[in-house]
């Protein structure tokens, strides 16, 4: 019988997941595909530390280039992260006519045209789905069972950390950002260095990704507007509780016909929209089809076995087509390599939702009718105000809901609000997805 041969580049903890699922599920997967799937070499740097599993020692080397050299080795599995040497470690296997696997979101979303165009041009395949929302099959979903629909709207929650902390500081009011974050990173579920979570950048990589699935949009992370969760305030948690809303970090991809809004940014939902309850370090990916309506994909976006299981996927199908004797029949993001989309991304000034406005103000006469003059100028209607007693330094906040209003619009109204001697500092500003208020 025929077996194919891989060879793992990456031991860390999504690589032992890989190494986990193919032992100890080794005979389902050779039950549903027919034909075994054999770990030949794993290369890592650290070969020394325990990894909690089981592993012939003879398999693992400190040198990827034994796996990239080796003739026997049919689908090469990139873990490692990174650019660097990630991409040049993929490019390798590709020109040496080897089979890629990668969960590389972050190289993919900025050098995914010059890599899937090399693996096109040397007729092999790279597979990515562990990339965005880990065990989730959303890019499979998209590619395939879900292909016949326009995407009118794309909400989703990609990050876990981010997740995790929100989450935390919504049933536990009054905590601070900082204090949240100190507590994932005990936990395990953020970085000692936080900040491509935190800072919305690796939700940001994901969102090219669904881009290029949903629109055949070839984006690049620089396209998108960005903003992670640094300047969440519990305060702002705590007002969206009081207006029956959840704060969430959001990838948004809202159409318009020829241009498409793509954002990350946290966002305000009601309480009862699909996503408003995943929670903690679980992913969520609410897409509205014109065929199929509504739908929410629900798991978990991270960890060993989640990720390692949407790995072992790409392995298996990469190693179905090898033993057909073909690559791929399915273009990696949906379209054809030739396709040119006439969709731009609209320029975030543009973009036109409901927005929270937390102001600090002072106490006095007056001033509520200033700042709503302000807005007033900029065609801002207000959906509903609320001033809070609880004094923030020597100011109050008040906070405003907007009915449906232009981003340009808001951060000109804002600007001028800031340069009020009565209010101190530029107000912070929260998007809102709520179909209601429109």
């Amino acid at each position: 019988m025929k077996e194919v041969s891989i060879g793992l580049i990456g031991f860390g903890t999504v690589g032992a997941g890989v190494v986990k699922i193919l032992q100890e599920n080794r005979d389902v997967i050779e039950a549903r595909i027919g034909f075994p799937l054999t770990l030949r070499r794993i290369a890592d740097l650290d070969i020394s530390s325990d990894r909690g599993i089981s592993i012939d020692r003879s398999l693992l080397t400190t040198d990827s280039n034994e796996i990239l050299e080796d003739p026997l080795i049919d689908i090469v599995v990139e873990l490692i992260g990174g650019y660097e040497p990630a991409k040049t470690i993929i490019l390798k296997a590709i020109d040496r006519g080897k089979q890629v696997v990668t969960a590389n979101k972050a190289l993919l979303a900025d050098c995914g045209a010059e890599i899937l165009g090399r693996a096109k041009r040397s007729g092999v395949d790279v597979a990515f789905e562990a990339s965005v929302a880990g065990g989730i099959p959303i890019l499979r979903s998209l590619r395939e069972g879900l292909l016949a629909n326009r995407f009118e709207k794309v909400l989703a929650i990609l990050n876990g950390t981010c997740n995790f902390i929100l989450t935390a500081m919504n049933e536990n009011p009054g905590i601070p950002f900082q204090e949240t974050l100190r507590e994932a990173q005990s936990l395990g579920y953020a970085e000692a260095d936080p900040s491509l979570d935190i800072d919305g950048t690796d939700t940001a990589h994901k969102l090219v990704l669904v881009l290029g699935l949903t629109h055949g949009i070839r984006a690049w992370t620089k396209d998108i507007y960005v903003e992670g969760i640094r300047a969440i305030d519990s305060f702002d948690v705590f007002m969206a509780r009081e207006f029956s809303y959840k704060l969430k970090l959001l990838a948004v991809i809202i159409d318009h016909g020829k241009q498409v809004e793509a954002r990350v940014h946290p966002t305000m939902l009601p309480e009862n929209h699909l996503l408003a309850n995943v929670d903690g370090v679980f992913n969520g990916i609410f897409l509205r089809g014109d065929m199929v309506g509504d739908q929410l994909f629900y798991g978990r976006g991270a960890g060993m076995e989640p990720t390692a299981s949407a790995v072992v996927g790409d392995i298996v199908e990469t190693a179905r087509n090898i033993i057909r004797g073909g690559t791929g029949s399915l273009p990696p993001l949906g379209y054809p390599e030739i396709w040119n989309s006439d969709v731009s991304i609209m320029n975030m000034e543009q973009i036109v939702t409901n927005y929270y406005l937390r102001v600090q103000a002072l106490d006095q006469p007056g001033v509520l009718s200033k700042i709503a003059g302000i807005m007033a100028e900029h065609c801002i209607s207000i959906h509903s105000v609320v001033q809070k007693k609880r004094r923030i330094s020597g100011a109050v906040p008040v906070v405003f809901l907007t009915h449906l209003a232009r981003e340009a619009d808001i951060q000109e109204a804002c600007r001028k609000i800031g340069a009020l001697d009565v209010v101190e500092d530029r107000p912070t500003i929260v998007r809102i997805e709520d179909e209601t208020l429109a």
